[in-house]
């Protein structure tokens, strides 16, 4: 079995596509009143909740994480989204699971940004050499 898609609430679907699109490098297609979103196999509904929620909460340390190949991709990226004014939750920092940060999208959707280049030796596999090939 193959991770396929996500689908998210936001009571403003075009600032959180934007996000999406400007600061991830995803594609947008409208599907009604949504937003399907195509990145790296696998895609991302952004659903209009408008006529359920006034806004929505998400819950505490819930977040995306998309893993970078190098720290100074990591570096990179941070840098970019200090230019950009992406809402940062974090500086970048060291763990033991590799460099990271955490920033936030329109809507509070929080996303952790990473790299497992240098973590502890146990962590390094990196998603994709887990994948299967059938």
């Amino acid at each position: 079995m193959l991770f396929n898609h996500l689908s998210f609430p936001s009571t403003d679907v075009a600032a959180t596509v934007a996000f999406f699109v400007e600061h991830l490098d995803c594609s947008a297609e409208s599907f009604g009143t949504s937003v399907v979103l195509k990145r790296a196999g696998f895609d991302i509904v952004i659903e209009d909740a408008t006529d359920r929620f006034d806004d929505v909460v998400w819950p505490e340390n819930f977040h995306l994480g998309f893993e970078l190949p190098s720290v100074a991709a990591l570096q990179a990226l941070h840098a970019r989204f200090l230019h950009e004014r992406v809402a940062m939750k974090t500086g970048l920092f060291q763990h033991a699971r590799g460099s990271r940060f955490f920033c936030e999208a329109p809507g509070g959707l929080l996303f952790e940004m990473n790299t497992r280049a240098d973590a502890e030796p146990r962590y390094r596999a990196g998603f994709a050499q887990r994948v299967p090939t059938e």
